[in-house]
């Protein structure tokens, strides 16, 4: 059981199905969007915003919550927007047209994130693994896992991870990708493994029959868990 506080606001939105319904490429990625908040100050923050921002921001100005920023896990169009597949996703640089709020990223992924999405270096409010922000009384804890991209990052919020590509309930991500090291990979996923295994992991799309599951479970059951060592992941790569 995931214990929370009375004050948490979290909801897990699926693309094509809670927000960007006629999206073809949204209802195809299926990417989750979550919001992060306090119940009492009605401050909330949104994760990897993309594909119909202003169906998002509908859905905050819907619980009566104020949106503070964006955390952003990697950069990639599907999270944040940017051109994907021929196509142009809406993401940050259409949300700061209409709330001008700092982009949480990792420091790694700046020129990643500006180049992907055309946003200025100003938007962006740069931290490094371990650091913390807190909205209203709600503390989110950053966690650098690089390995699907080199800023890549998690996030904690009352025992739940919000994993990105980093962590699926069935697999990780891919690590064939610019900026990709499935050498990073191996270590970020170790060290998510040693968190809790009360930990609710809570991943950036649905890629299985559950939109999330304990930590515990996905350690069990998840085939990335099974080399011991950095050795035995990387021959799966043939290296």
């Amino acid at each position: 059981m995931v214990m929370t506080s009375d004050r948490l606001y979290f909801r897990q939105l699926l693309s094509g199905r809670d927000f960007a319904k006629s999206d073809h490429l949204a209802n195809q990625m299926v990417n989750f969007v979550y919001l992060i908040g306090d119940t009492q100050t009605r401050e909330c923050v949104v994760v990897d915003p993309a594909y119909a921002v202003d169906d998002l921001l509908s859905i905050i100005e819907h619980d009566d919550m104020k949106l503070t920023g964006v955390l952003a896990t990697h950069y990639h169009p599907d999270h944040v927007g940017g051109s994907m597949m021929g196509m142009n996703i809406q993401g940050v640089a259409a949300l700061l047209e209409k709330h001008h709020v700092p982009i949480h990223i990792n420091s790694a992924e700046s020129t990643w994130v500006t180049r992907t999405t055309g946003i200025s270096d100003r938007d962006l409010a740069k931290h490094e693994g371990g650091e913390k922000i807190t909205v209203g009384e709600i503390e989110i804890t950053f966690v650098h896992t690089p390995g699907h991209t080199p800023g890549s990052q998690c996030f904690l919020v009352e025992q739940r991870l919000i994993a990105g590509d980093t962590l699926f309930l069935e697999g990780c991500g891919r690590t064939d990708l610019p900026g990709s090291d499935p050498g990073e990979m191996f270590f970020s996923l170790q060290k998510l493994a040693k968190m809790p295994i009360d930990t609710l992991v809570c991943p950036g799309h649905q890629y299985s029959a559950m939109p999330s599951s304990n930590l515990g479970d996905v350690v069990a059951t998840n085939h990335v868990f099974k080399p011991q060592t950095q050795q035995q992941w990387l021959e799966w790569f043939g290296r």
